[in-house]
């Protein structure tokens, strides 16, 4: 049974949503953190890029391993074992450590994400199944720094945050936040009390913030082009590898 996709540009830029240089960066992480050696079983009937193009493109489209089997020429079995194999290797960069003399601004924000798995989910309210995860972002370059494991959807996203060990990664940078992480230490807009409204200065600055921390929300938007976010059917650490996956993804498409 012959394959359709293969790693060209034309199969690469349509069903991966990566130029072809930034897929050989993936591809080189992906190789350097051994992905090119055995599975544990028989030979891969793929190429490693051809492997990775396969995570990338379930990772896009969210097709079912049965759909993808025939684009590929190898059976369902065979993918469901690449991508087991390959996901965690796909995994965002950790961040480097800030530099004290350096400005850094990071925005952080949670977002729900639709599960299939009882486990790692909870009744949201969005009313689905679903699991906040956090995501922290560099507000001038607008590239994932970091993301949380998933937390049930019914969590506080101020209690995520002190859970998640975000705020060790974020030790020693300004980091900004929505109203819903009061309390926590990060910079937020302020708050209108009854009977006493905002003076000027306090609403110009939560115009300021508004401003800023829409880059996130301009992030989720481009990361949920990978369809895995919006209907993740992993189990176990399947959405926090996706997750880690496409902000790696994402950070190489924004690249300049």
């Amino acid at each position: 049974m012959g394959g359709v996709l293969r790693a060209e540009p034309v199969w690469v830029e349509t069903f991966a949503g990566l130029r072809i240089d930034r897929f050989a960066k993936l591809m080189k992480v992906v190789k350097e953190r051994g992905g090119n050696g055995p599975g544990g079983g028989r030979p891969w009937r793929l190429p490693l890029a051809d492997r990775v193009l396969l995570v990338a493109v379930y990772y896009r489209t969210n097709l079912t391993m049965r759909q993808l089997a025939p684009l590929f020429g190898i059976s369902a079995a065979t993918v469901c074992r690449v991508i087991q194999r390959l996901r965690p290797l796909l995994a965002l960069e950790p961040a480097p450590r800030p530099v004290a003399d350096v400005d850094r601004l990071w925005i952080v924000d949670g977002t729900l994400i639709p599960v299939r798995d009882r486990t790692v989910g909870a009744s949201s309210r969005t009313y689905r199944f679903s699991a906040n995860v956090q995501v922290t972002i560099d507000a001038d370059s607008r590239l994932v720094v970091a993301s949380a494991r998933p937390a049930p959807g019914n969590e506080a996203d101020a209690h995520v945050w002190r859970e998640s060990g975000l705020p060790a990664t974020a030790a020693g940078t300004t980091v900004i936040a929505d109203g819903a992480y009061l309390g926590t230490g990060l910079i937020v807009p302020h708050r209108k009390r009854a009977g006493r409204p905002l003076l000027r200065g306090q609403e110009e600055d939560n115009a300021e913030h508004r401003r800023v921390h829409a880059r996130v929300e301009h992030t989720f938007a481009r990361m949920k082009n990978w369809k895995i976010l919006r209907d993740c059917r992993q189990r176990g650490d399947g959405l926090h590898h996706a997750v880690q996956a496409v902000a790696h993804m994402h950070n190489l498409a924004m690249a300049r």
